[in-house]
């Protein structure tokens, strides 16, 4: 939006003032230099068990003739004990020594007294629009600041909803987020002049709770298009900075590993298949992304096999430069999730041209469209059959890749600027209640 033709200057980012009643604007320098070093942290490794090192001799001899000469029941106690004792010395030393060093401390020379800074000028005016376009319900105040754009300085206020996995799905949400968010959604939609959702999917849920929960909807509900995710271009000049495997060897999930997605799903798969294909017919399935929530069953299961014997392998916080990478050399992907607001993996898929098999469960259906296939997310036979079907069927999958790269159009992230910004201007028609 910063970038469109004779938008720039129309875009501001704000934050917060102190109090949560006021905006303050933060320089775009700032805002480009955190997402530069956000896009391009290092990867995530996990450091190496420190041991606990080795005691001074003294005091190995110390527990030595210890253990041999105390009872075991009073061996801790007493070394508690003994250890708070050393604590309190420690502290009346320092308390004691105090006014010794305040009288070697020089005295402080006089300092001018310093002005208060200016409070800056507030932002918005009226018909401007306050946009919203993250995690609101992480950032308490949030509607006091909304109302006070409105109420006092005129601004309009514009939502972009995601999803609503809290409210659709609570079973894959700690409860206490369950209980943010809802409140959060019933504070922000009687304050929306505009609602835009990234899915059709979503818009449909988003009706059907405020019809529910009896909160008429003010404002329109608009879908905008969603960028298509990792643009596939040329092959990056910095390589990958691990092995990965062969291209044509394994097919690919990119993901979250948590139990939204759905990994349970494709591990059982995974084994049936084993159980059913020679080894050499059978790829290897390659989980793409962090370890995340819910998961701790699963990823000891997968430990216990060895992860299905090799079969099944994790790329633990891939970069862009390994993302894409595993597209350009896997056979297919595979998106199982239960429940998405779009389904970014998917249309990044599509714009590598490789074919994918997903979930047919909310929104999924839109990011593939007819270029996809899809399963119940909730049948592990449906799914095995589906998959099967196209691990087997090599001359399908090439002909399938053939017809992505003729016919899939990626969406440029341009596309959803120019419409967030048409959708801003427009005047917002009222909705009845």
């Amino acid at each position: 939006m910063r970038t469109r033709p004779s938008d720039g200057e129309r875009v501001h980012f704000v934050r917060h003032s102190s109090g949560h009643v006021g905006l303050v604007e933060v320089p775009w320098s700032a805002v480009t230099a955190l997402f530069h070093r956000l896009a391009n942290m290092p990867v995530r490794v996990e450091p190496e068990p420190k041991l606990e090192p080795e005691p001074e001799p003294e005091i190995a001899a110390v527990r030595r003739l210890a253990r041999r000469t105390l009872p075991a029941g009073l061996r801790r106690p007493l070394g508690r004990y003994l250890f708070m004792q050393w604590l309190a010395l420690v502290a009346l030393a320092d308390l004691l020594a105090a006014p010794v060093r305040a009288l070697r401390r020089p005295a402080p020379e006089p300092q001018p007294p310093v002005a208060a800074p200016e409070p800056p000028a507030p932002l918005g005016a009226p018909g401007d629009t306050l946009l919203a376009l993250g995690a609101g319900w992480c950032n308490p105040g949030q509607s006091e600041v909304i109302a006070w754009a409105r109420q006092q300085r005129g601004m309009r206020f514009a939502l972009l909803v995601y999803d609503l996995i809290p409210l659709r799905r609570p079973d894959f949400c700690d409860a206490a987020h369950v209980r943010t968010f809802r409140a959060w959604l019933d504070e922000m939609l009687p304050l929306c002049d505009r609602i835009m959702t990234i899915s059709r999917a979503t818009a449909n849920d988003l009706r059907a709770y405020a019809g529910a929960e009896a909160k008429p909807l003010a404002a329109p509900v608009d879908v905008i298009p969603v960028g298509s995710g990792l643009r596939s271009g040329a092959p990056s000049a910095h390589a990958p900075t691990r092995p990965l495997p062969a291209p044509g060897s394994y097919v690919l999930f990119v993901s979250t590993v948590e139990a939204r997605k759905n990994h349970a799903l494709l591990v059982n798969v995974w084994r049936r298949l084993r159980a059913v294909l020679p080894p050499t017919s059978l790829p290897t399935l390659v989980f793409a992304g962090r370890v995340g929530w819910m998961v701790k069953d699963l990823m000891q299961q997968l430990d216990n096999t060895d992860w299905l014997d090799g079969h099944v392998m994790l790329i633990d916080g891939p970069t862009d430069e390994e993302l894409a990478a595993l597209y350009r050399g896997c056979l297919f992907t595979l998106f199982p999730s239960l429940y998405e607001g779009w389904g970014m993996p998917v249309t990044e898929s599509l714009g590598f041209g490789k074919p994918c098999v997903i979930s047919n469960s909310s929104s999924l259906p839109e990011a593939g469209g007819d270029l996809a296939r899809y399963f119940d997310p909730e049948n592990v036979a449906e799914a095995t059959r589906v998959i099967r079907a196209t691990i087997e069927d090599r001359d399908g999958l090439r002909a399938w890749e053939e017809r992505i790269q003729r016919e899939f159009r990626p969406v440029a992230w341009e596309e959803t600027a120019d419409c967030l910004l048409q959708l801003l201007d427009e005047q917002p028609v009222a909705v009845a209640a």
